[in-house]
């Protein structure tokens, strides 16, 4: 894109950690901010920051796993600033164990936020950047668990390494297409955020220290020990 200067930025989970970086960026080159996050709290403090600042942002609340809540993101980006231009499907969960241990329902979690979420969010905005005919990009936020395959984070490595070659894909297809509309992978390494405390909204809450299989406990003592060392 050739200026970012009153573009519109649409971010989920934009309210902490990568997302918040990417909206304080973007910002900072006078992008209008649309911001996701499930959080209400955190996203309405944010957003009183931005707009002190004097950036022009909105905010809703919701869920990417579920497609009706990222068309519904989709509806009010169109409703309240015209267009979409930079999309980034960036909200995440983490969740580990031993493949063969985790529940079905916490695979289902996972996936549901990290793919799905990307899923939803390309089919909820690609068309309708496509209709506008303007400048755009997609960002999708995988990791580098999705270059890698790592022990006891099974399901997050599964849905990072769909969003990569879903991204590939979509840059293949728009390019096809003659589109205006460009599409990057963000595989960063450890980075000190709260995915490590996922499972705050994790559905049926945290799992109790006491009923935690030996691999996740191990795992709890590596995001420890990372995070104090970060």
């Amino acid at each position: 894109m050739d200026t970012l200067q009153d573009k519109v930025t649409v971010i989920t989970g934009g309210a902490s950690g990568i997302g918040l970086a990417m909206a304080q960026s973007f910002a900072a080159k006078g992008a209008k901010l649309m911001l996701q996050d499930i959080e209400q709290s955190t996203l309405d403090g944010v957003a009183e920051t931005f707009k002190a600042d004097g950036v022009e942002v909105a905010t809703m609340v919701g869920d990417v796993s579920k497609f009706e809540e990222v068309e519904a993101l989709a509806d009010k980006t169109y409703s309240t600033f015209g267009a979409a231009h930079v999309v980034c499907n960036n909200a995440g969960v983490g969740f580990g164990g031993a493949s063969w241990e985790i529940s079905l329902k916490d695979w289902e979690w996972v996936l549901g936020v990290d793919l799905w979420g990307v899923i939803y969010g390309v089919k909820a905005f690609v068309p309708r950047m496509l209709e506008g005919g303007e400048q755009g990009h997609i960002v999708n936020t995988a990791s580098m668990a999705g270059l890698s395959s790592g022990p006891g984070m099974a399901p997050y490595n599964v849905s990072k390494h769909g969003v990569v070659t879903l991204s590939e894909c979509l840059h293949h297809e728009l390019t096809l297409f003659g589109s205006s509309i460009g599409v990057s992978v963000l595989c960063p390494g450890w980075v000190n955020t709260k995915v490590v405390d996922s499972t705050r909204n994790r559905p049926g809450g945290e799992v109790p220290e006491d009923e935690r299989t030996p691999m996740q406990l191990q795992l709890d003592n590596l995001v420890r020990a990372a995070t104090a060392e970060g």
